[in-house]
C-alpha cells in the first residue's frame, strides 16, 4: 500500500486492510488533537485509490475487513464512495465489512438516502468523535459543532442502518468543568444510543493549542482522582440499552468494560473501589495514545 504521512485507525481495525481515500482531517482545528497537523486535507485521486485495492488483491489471499482512511473518509462525494465500495465488493467478495472515520460535518452533508445506499454497499460502521457533551467544552476545544449537532449526526447514521462507534475524552473539561463535562457527555451518549462507546483519557500533546494553554496556566489537567470521579458521574448518566462500553485504551488509568445498561452497576462498583484506593491504576508513565 502507498501511504501519505502517518496513518491512524481505531484499535478494532488492527487487522483490516487500510486504504487512504482522503488525506488528513477535513476539520483539523480541535485544540487537543495533533494527529493530522502535518497534512493538508485533500481528497485522494480516485485512480490511486482503485490502484491500491487492485494491488492489495495481488498480495492478500483474504481480506475480511477494510478501513477507509484518513480522518474523514465520509466527506467524499457519495457517488465516489459508492464506486469505492463497489470495487471492494468486486475484488474482495469475502470482505465482511467496511468502516471509516466520519465527522459530524461530513455526516450532515450526506442525505439519508445516500447513507442508506452506502450501508447496502457494505459500509457497516462509522467512528465519530463526540469528545464532550458540554457545549462550553466543545467551544473551548474548537470542535466546530454543538453537542446537539453531534447527537443529531449520530442519530442520522444509526437511522440509516449504519452502526455507530462514538468516542469521548475524560478530562477534556479540565478541573473547571469536569462535572458539567461528565454529566452532559453521559446525556449525549445516551441520546445517540450508539452500538459502541469508547472513553479515552486526556493526554496533552506538544504542538497543540491545549499544550500551550497548560503551559500558560489557562488549563489545568485533572489528576487521576478527579478523572475517576468524573468517569463515575458520566457512567451514572448513561442510559443506552445494549451499547457496548469500553474504557480500555492505553490512555486510561483504569480498565472498564461492559454492556449497558446491564453492567452499569458493576462498572460503578469498580469505579467506587478505585476511588477508595482499592484498585490499581495504570502508572502515569505507562499511559499512551
Amino acid at each position: 500500500m502507498r501511504y501519505k504521512g502517518d496513518v491512524y485507525r481505531p484499535p478494532s481495525e488492527a487487522h483490516s486492510l487500510i486504504v487512504q481515500v482522503t488525506y488528513g482531517c477535513s476539520h483539523n482545528t480541535c485544540a487537543f488533537c495533533s494527529m493530522y497537523k502535518a497534512k493538508r486535507f485533500e481528497l485522494r485521486p480516485m485512480e490511486e485509490i482503485l490502484e491500491d485495492f487492485a494491488l492489495a488483491r495481488q498480495y492478500y489471499s483474504r481480506v475480511g475487513r477494510v478501513f477507509l482512511a484518513d480522518g474523514d473518509a465520509l466527506i467524499r462525494p457519495a457517488d465516489q464512495l459508492e464506486t469505492i465500495l463497489d470495487e471492494i465488493a468486486r475484488l474482495f467478495p469475502e470482505c465482511e465489512r467496511v468502516t471509516c472515520y466520519a465527522s459530524p460535518g461530513s455526516i450532515q452533508k450526506r442525505t439519508p438516502a445516500e447513507l442508506t445506499r452506502l450501508r447496502r454497499k457494505n459500509l457497516q460502521m462509522v467512528y465519530m468523535g463526540l469528545e464532550s457533551g458540554c457545549d462550553a467544552v466543545l467551544q473551548k476545544m474548537r470542535k466546530g459543532h454543538s453537542a446537539a449537532e453531534i447527537v443529531a449526526a449520530g442519530r442520522k447514521v444509526r437511522e440509516s442502518g449504519i452502526a455507530l462507534s462514538v468516542t469521548a475524552i475524560s478530562g477534556l473539561g479540565g478541573t473547571e468543568l469536569w462535572r458539567e463535562h461528565a454529566a452532559r457527555t453521559g446525556d449525549a451518549l445516551s441520546a445517540m444510543g450508539a452500538e459502541y462507546i469508547g472513553l479515552l483519557t486526556l493526554m496533552v500533546e506538544p504542538g497543540t493549542p491545549l499544550w500551550d494553554w497548560v503551559q500558560q496556566g489557562r488549563f489545568v489537567v485533572p489528576d487521576s482522582g478527579i478523572i475517576l470521579r468524573e468517569t463515575r458521574l458520566l457512567v451514572e448518566h448513561l442510559d443506552t440499552e445494549g451499547s457496548v462500553f469500553r474504557m480500555n485504551h492505553a490512555s486510561n488509568y483504569l480498565s472498564l468494560r461492559g454492556t449497558l445498561n446491564r453492567d452499569r452497576q458493576a462498572m460503578l462498583d469498580k469505579l467506587d473501589a478505585a476511588i477508595d484506593g482499592h484498585a490499581r491504576l495504570k502508572p502515569e508513565e505507562w499511559r499512551a495514545l
